[in-house]
């Protein structure tokens, strides 16, 4: 880009922005700045974008004193054309008569045109308009009207009432004005340490100028500061800091001048199962926890303020110390209170919880997943599982629903109800299986092991995908609005990392099973699995062990990406063309012995007598490397097949013969997997 250019700087201040919107309403100035920008033509180098509670920045580099300029060209009528043509020519360009350019047609007349040339357009013009713009169409989620023009409809939204706007290109203001608010050169610091106006020279000067009056306007800048200082204040306290991203983020979208610090709580409140208050810290107050140098939860927390205390934030420590004490003795509260009652009392209140209106209530949900987790048991479809410990766990694993803790926390259901079985006195795998029984949540998520565990997560996952299929409330396109999708993640999981030998089509309809077969496509993916050759697999019919189906599969893509593997796959599919064109079908065997076959024909028929029993055999004991390394071995003779038999024979005898080959060739393969799905 040549010529003089210049940044721009533009801040949109307001009250405070929520912490969760920040990042993206960054984004977003910065992606609709850019598009508005580049549909008005005007140059610029980049653009870096800023939030802060109270402000959304962004600096354009490098921009063009001008737009380019442009010309337009309209065809209109021939010169000949009526008056009334020309015209409305005319009026739709705003030109003259003689402002128009006459041209050959190439057949000896002539047609009339206009020629438009427009000069380029001021920055400032261009820059005015993009604010405009961007600011009445920014995609907050949620946002407000004030004011006294807030009665019409009409009226500007923003996230929180809009305060100021600078807008400065180099030094120069570029005037612009939304819903009363006219833009400046003015902005104010931090709300405390600097609450006065401080002029901006240039977009040169701006995070400067705020960092001298304590406001950091780099998000990415402050989340580096809370996690460095975080973490060195736990370190000073001979403590680990448990780091949290979204806490980081969320502390830096409520701070301008980060500073974290550390403070301690009651040792006595440890007694509390050391999630909930991890969570209360977390959910109610921002608050980091830390670790002992024995790895359990310390007495401790770090929370980040918004002042640079002259105390060194004695007092603030001071204040967030009771404001917590008091939150932790809620969740005391909430938990001794909980224990006082066993989970088999709390369990007739799920009758009284509806799961799904066409479903029944939550009590009915936990009697079909106690009921399939006992089978699953039983049938040893889950290996070393207990039925009665099942179907205890899946009897009492919803109980903790109806718990004071769980109420206060949802995020803890299945983990209290676990605490409270163990103290309870349940057995070590029942309480494990209540506290684990939704894993795993969703991709990447720990997948239990602990066999009654695993029967009660299963049976959960299973009965609510095959409920919600009966009666007609699967998954479509986006909308997924009872999670199967991830449902099926978990039993997928579950079942193959487990090596569970579960014949799903005996519990599951076709639809169900097509479900699943999608999802295995989803999940294996991400392990380089080919979704064709699942397809192929699957369309063998009747194979519904996943364990088989998916050992069967990667020797299958083993098999596909080598030299036999591929050249059998082009033979295989030269005879499959063959016969369907032929529209052969199998008939009775030929007597081979009134038959002079050629050389090729004959090896070819030795070569699957010895392949077909072989591969056979091999797929019977689960064996697919064998099962692939038999029909490895028919690669050379079909080749040779190919290149020295004409199989359509004039000779309708010898024609039947040499299509029966084919057809066994089709189904020597297929007996593996089905080749036609696999691409190549």
């Amino acid at each position: 880009m040549s010529g003089v250019t210049e940044d721009f700087l533009l801040e949109l201040r307001s009250e405070e922005i929520p912490a969760r919107m920040q990042e993206k309403a960054r984004a977003d100035l910065a992606g609709l700045f850019e598009s508005r920008l580049k549909a008005l033509n005007l140059p610029f180098e980049r653009i870096e974008s800023y939030a802060t509670p109270r402000r959304l920045a962004l600096i354009v580099r490098g921009v063009a004193a001008m737009t380019a300029a442009s010309s337009e060209e309209r065809k209109g009528p021939r010169a000949d054309a009526p008056a009334q043509a020309i015209e409305g020519f005319l009026r739709s360009t705003g030109l003259t008569r003689e402002q128009l350019v006459e041209r050959d047609d190439g057949k000896g007349g002539k047609v009339l045109f206009a020629v438009v040339d427009r000069p380029g357009i001021a920055a400032g013009s261009v820059l005015a308009s993009a604010i405009t713009h961007v600011i009445t169409a920014f995609p907050w989620p949620k946002s407000m009207r004030w004011g006294e023009a807030s009665s019409s409809t009409e009226s500007l939204r923003w996230v929180r009432p809009l305060q100021g706007i600078i807008a400065l290109l180099g030094d120069k203001l570029v005037p612009v004005e939304i819903a009363g608010v006219k833009s400046a050169s003015v902005t104010v610091g931090h709300r405390f340490h600097h609450p006065g106006g401080i002029t901006i020279g240039s977009a040169a000067d701006y995070i400067e100028k705020l960092r001298l009056c304590h406001v950091i306007v780099d998000g990415a800048e402050r989340r580096a500061i809370i996690a460095v200082g975080a973490k060195l204040a736990a370190q000073k306290a001979g403590l680990t800091l448990i780091e949290d991203d979204g806490l980081l983020y969320e502390n830096a979208g409520l701070t301008e001048w980060p500073m974290p610090l550390l403070g301690r709580f009651d040792e006595a409140f440890l007694d509390v199962p050391p999630e909930v208050i991890q969570l209360t810290a977390r959910v109610n107050q921002k608050y980091f926890v830390c670790r002992d140098s024995a790895g359990k939860l310390a007495n401790a927390f770090v929370c980040v303020s918004n002042i640079d205390a002259a105390d060194g934030g004695e007092k603030i420590v001071e204040g967030n110390q009771k404001v917590l004490a008091a939150r932790l003795s809620d969740a005391r509260f909430f938990y001794e209170t909980d224990l006082k009652t066993r989970l088999e009392e709390l369990t007739p209140k799920l009758e009284k919880i509806v799961f799904h209106e066409q479903l029944g209530t939550v009590a009915d949900k936990v009697e079909r997943v106690a009921k399939l987790a006992e089978w699953l048991a039983s049938e040893g479809i889950v290996p070393n599982c207990d039925p009665k410990l099942a179907r205890r766990a899946a009897e009492l694993a919803k109980a903790d629903l109806v718990t004071g803790m769980v109420g206060e926390f949802p995020e803890l259901q299945g983990l209290m109800g676990g605490y409270y079985a163990a103290a309870q006195g349940e057995p070590a795998a029942v309480a494990e299986a209540v506290r684990d029984h939704y894993k795993p949540v969703g991709q990447g998520d720990d997948v239990p092991t602990a066999p009654v565990t695993v029967a009660v997560s299963l049976a959960d996952k299973l009965d609510s995908i095959t409920q919600f299929f009966a009666v007609d409330l699967k998954p479509s396109g986006s909308k997924d609005p009872f999670a199967l999708r991830r449902s099926a993640i978990g039993v997928l999981a579950l079942i193959l990392d487990n090596e569970l030998r579960f014949p799903l089509g005996k519990s599951i309809n076709k639809d169900v099973l097509d479900f699943f077969a999608d999802r295995l496509k989803v999940q294996q993916k991400e392990a380089g699995v080919r979704h064709d050759l699942i397809d192929a697999v699957f369309a063998l019919g009747g194979e519904d062990d996943l364990v088989r189906l998916l050992a069967r599969v990667k020797a299958l893509q083993s098999f596909v990406t080598s030299e036999d593997g591929k050249n059998l796959l082009a033979g295989y599919k030269r005879a499959a063309n063959i016969l369907k064109k032929e529209e052969w079908a199998p008939g009775e065997v030929a007597d081979n012995e009134i038959y002079e076959a050629e050389p090729a024909e004959a090896a070819l028929r030795e070569a699957l007598d010895a392949a077909e029993p072989k591969a056979e055999a091999a797929v019977e004991a689960e064996d697919f490397e064998a099962a692939m390394a038999a029909l490895a071995t028919l690669r050379g003779p079909i080749d040779a097949f190919f290149e020295s038999v004409t199989v359509v024979d004039p000779d309708e005898f010898k024609r039947e013969m040499r299509l029966q080959l084919l057809g066994r060739i089709r189904d020597a393969v297929n007996n593996v997997a089905d080749f036609s799905k696999i691409e190549g």
